[in-house]
């Protein structure tokens, strides 16, 4: 049985756009950056660096994590490992309800149809994939445009017969991710 996948939202991105903002927004914030980054108290200023926060990707995988919540508020919903790597966003689709299957590696192998499986920023590997939609679980992607573009990248270099270099944490589910995109194209890599 083949999986349904969303790769590009669930058309709730106006829905869940409040509970972002309470979530992940600060008034505080805003009126530094209006003083062009600059908080004054007393004798104590603080400079906030222009560019902080999550990149895009990020952005992304949290707004689909909070719409895939709000589409299916009747069905179990799972994320293969974290998010990303912020406690703070894990915890909180921890109360929304979302179990994490690394917390239980083996409950992979029980996921069904009627199951939903967020996948990571990240990224999962080939075979973590392939499991899911023979299983048949309806999937959303959330993999990192940059990501994507690293493994169109891997997959090109391994057609043509080049070994790739990751660099990366050996353990982490990018690199494992990556590494498993080469493998799949008949690929080497370091």
């Amino acid at each position: 049985m083949s999986s349904l996948i969303f790769r590009k939202g669930l058309d709730l991105k106006h829905a869940v756009a409040g509970m972002l903002a309470d979530n992940y927004h600060s008034a505080l914030v805003d009126r530094i950056k209006a003083d062009d980054f600059v908080f004054r108290a007393g004798r104590l200023t603080l400079h906030l660096a222009r560019e902080f926060g999550f990149c895009y990707g990020v952005d992304r995988a949290v707004d689909y994590a909070y719409q895939t919540c709000e589409r299916f508020p009747d069905r179990n919903v799972f994320l293969t490992g974290e998010i990303i790597h912020n406690p703070h966003v894990n915890e909180k689709l921890r109360t929304m309800g979302v179990s994490f299957l690394a917390d239980d590696p083996h409950a992979i192998h029980s996921l069904g149809p009627d199951d939903v499986v967020i996948l990571p920023a990240f990224g999962v590997t080939v075979a973590t994939l392939q499991q899911l939609d023979r299983q048949g679980c309806t999937l959303v992607d959330t993999t990192c445009g940059s990501v994507l573009n690293v493994w169109k990248n891997v997959r090109r270099y391994a057609e043509g017969g080049y070994t790739s270099i990751i660099h990366g944490k050996m353990w982490h589910e990018e690199t494992r991710a990556t590494a498993s995109q080469a493998a799949a194209y008949g690929g080497k890599y370091l």
